[in-house]
């Protein structure tokens, strides 16, 4: 493949799974002796994305104001002055800002146009612009099934799957419980200390996660019997404190307090995988991926979730037995006692690999680059 530049778009660069999909592409597309180019609003993300060897340029055309349709006319100068080969589109409004932009270019110069559908955005014409790449990258089968249905003027022949993956490095197998790890993170959270069952719910603070579900499904353990605790990193969060007293109060009104850890997000997730007996994914909205089944099958745990969306997909592939009929709160305990009692024996390797999703999103670039 020649040497290619490509522009990704997206609205910042602050976290995120479409941001650090965005680094890893720059990351890839740089040690592929490419030339990696990302416009956003900036963000905390943005020293390492120049670290990697990617360029960046400061426009914001993710801020849904009367203004954002504007941006259009510097990022058409930018992209004529940059001259990129693809122009990868992440998100929805830069999206509409750049099918402007590309307007005003002549169609010889304009860049050939790759989308990403990274979420199951409610259908409208609004969302319906994520379809209109000459390629569009489904981030699962999922999301597949779900442009087809929405959109079904699509073409399937552009849609091209690429899961998201996971450096296995980062989440190296753990050959059983690391009781190790399970006493600091019994240090820092002491509800979490004694012999039972850990459960482990890793997501951020807001009721799509689950975490009342989980409040429920270890008041059923308990009653039944085992000292089991559970763990929320991710539910304190800032902005958020109204749903953690919610969550507080159900706790209390269960019995849990004290067998209930809320903390803030953990940057050593792959040891809170490791601490703990069974892992939980209990969305209550369908997600596009679920990558926290994979990373934590990657250390070696059980995964208990709801079968839907992404979650479901990875599941009832790589480990069937924690597939739960989505909202069935019996099925989920009994579900529970038989991970936690005979764990199943966790996929030898991952399928879904960072480095198989940075490699097949380069060959897509190269699909339209010829």
């Amino acid at each position: 493949m020649r040497r290619l530049k490509v522009l990704q778009l997206l609205p910042a660069l602050e976290s995120g799974g479409v941001e650090r999909s965005t680094l890893e592409i720059a990351e890839a597309l740089v040690r592929a002796g490419h030339d990696a180019l990302v416009v956003s609003a900036g963000g905390r993300l943005v020293p390492r994305l120049e670290a990697s060897g990617a360029r960046h340029f400061e426009l914001d055309t993710g801020r849904k104001s009367p203004a954002a349709l504007s941006r259009a006319i510097p990022l058409r100068a930018l992209i004529r002055r940059e001259r990129p080969d693809i122009l990868h589109l992440r998100s929805r409004l830069p999206a509409w800002v750049a099918w402007l932009a590309l307007r005003g270019i002549a169609p010889q110069q304009r860049p050939r146009v790759v989308t990403t559908v990274h979420g199951l955005n409610s259908p409208s014409r609004y969302s319906r612009v994520m379809t209109r790449g000459e390629r569009v990258i489904c981030v699962s089968g999922t999301v597949r099934d779900y442009v087809l249905r929405h959109y079904p003027d699509t073409d399937p022949a552009r849609l091209r799957v690429i899961p998201r993956g996971i450096d296995p490095g980062a989440f190296p197998r753990a050959g059983g419980l690391d009781r190790a790890a399970r006493a600091r993170a019994s240090q820092q959270h002491p509800a979490l200390a004694g012999e039972g069952p850990l459960l482990l719910l890793p997501g951020r603070g807001t009721r799509l996660k689950g975490h009342a579900d989980a409040l429920e499904l270890l008041a059923a353990l308990r009653a039944g019997g085992p000292d089991a605790r559970l763990w929320l990193p991710g539910s304190r969060q800032a902005g958020r404190e109204a749903y953690l007293a919610e969550l507080e109060d159900r706790a209390a009104a269960l019995g849990l307090s004290d067998v209930v850890a809320f903390s803030e997000a953990t940057d050593a997730i792959a040891r809170a995988y490791a601490a703990s007996d069974l892992v939980l994914q209990l969305s209550r909205k369908p997600e596009a991926f679920g990558r926290t089944v994979l990373e934590a099958l990657s250390v070696g745990r059980p995964v208990l979730g709801w079968d839907h969306g992404g979650t479901g997909e990875l599941l009832r592939e790589l480990q069937p037995a924690g597939a739960v009929a989505a909202f069935d709160a019996p099925a989920l305990a009994a579900t529970a006692r038989e991970l936690i009692d005979r764990p199943p024996v966790p996929p030898a390797t991952i399928p879904y690999t960072l480095e198989a999703m940075q490699s097949a999103t380069l060959a897509v670039y190269a699909e339209l680059a010829h």
